[in-house]
């Protein structure tokens, strides 16, 4: 009898404990249904401002940002051509609207992906002129998603640092380069230039560490031509 009474008490609890969940569910339901009524007004102008960030986002590169990009890609298809044409003065362009250029595509589109692209361009071009921080600059403003890009930008940027008798810091810009991208042979080509520039600079830890992980990771690409830089390290 003892035990059919246990049981019977604990039923009669878990019925209590249920009936208090319903009440505790009521008075929830009547409680946000009482900020609802009172907060109505703020909540529908709350939502009408999202609804027209939505819409004007939307908006923004429908009729802005879409056309942007189109008139940068314009821009910078016909410097490609002056560049392929060998008319780089023209291709670096910036001293007239009618001739945009590399330079004047960027100055004018610079919040879109070609125009940083042609930040880049004009860089190499102001590289190949020897204006060095000019074109360090340039190069500076480019940006991408694309990894390789990345790379090759650090590495232009540790030529520009490097012809500027910074050599420190163009050292530290080749790790960058190393860095930015998965793609074996930009890293092996970095990892080296990195190396042959720590040698330059007597760092011959450095250097080692660069050519043994050429050695190691990028023997494909190298045929060899580390080991000899490695015995090199021992008597520069």
């Amino acid at each position: 009898m003892a035990k059919h009474k246990l049981h019977t008490n604990k039923k009669d609890l878990e019925g209590k404990e249920t009936v208090e969940v319903f009440k505790d569910l009521d008075r929830g339901a009547l409680d946000t249904e009482r900020f609802l009524e009172k907060n109505s007004k703020l909540l529908i102008i709350i939502f009408g401002a999202l609804v027209l960030a939505v819409l004007g986002f939307f908006a923004y590169k429908q009729f802005y940002v879409e056309p942007r990009n189109e008139e940068a890609t314009l821009s910078y298809l016909a410097a490609q051509k002056n560049l392929a044409d060998g008319k780089n003065d023209l291709a670096l362009g910036g001293k007239s609207a009618a001739n945009p250029g590399y330079l004047g595509t960027y100055k004018d589109f610079s919040e879109t992906a070609v125009g940083k692209l042609s930040a880049y361009n004009a860089g190499l071009i102001k590289f190949k002129e020897g204006k060095y921080k000019e074109s360090y600059d340039l190069l500076d403003e480019f940006s991408s998603k694309n990894k390789v890009l990345m790379a090759l930008k650090y590495g232009a940027m540790a030529d520009c640092k490097a012809n500027l008798n910074k050599s420190d810091e163009a050292l530290s810009l080749l790790d960058q380069a190393i860095s930015a991208s998965d793609d074996p042979y930009t890293a092996y080509y970095f990892t080296r230039k990195a190396g042959i520039l720590a040698l330059a600079l007597k760092k011959n830890d450095a250097a080692k560490k660069y050519f043994s992980a050429v050695d190691e990771k990028y023997a494909d690409y190298d045929n060899g031509m580390s080991d000899s830089y490695i015995e090199m390290v021992k008597y520069y």
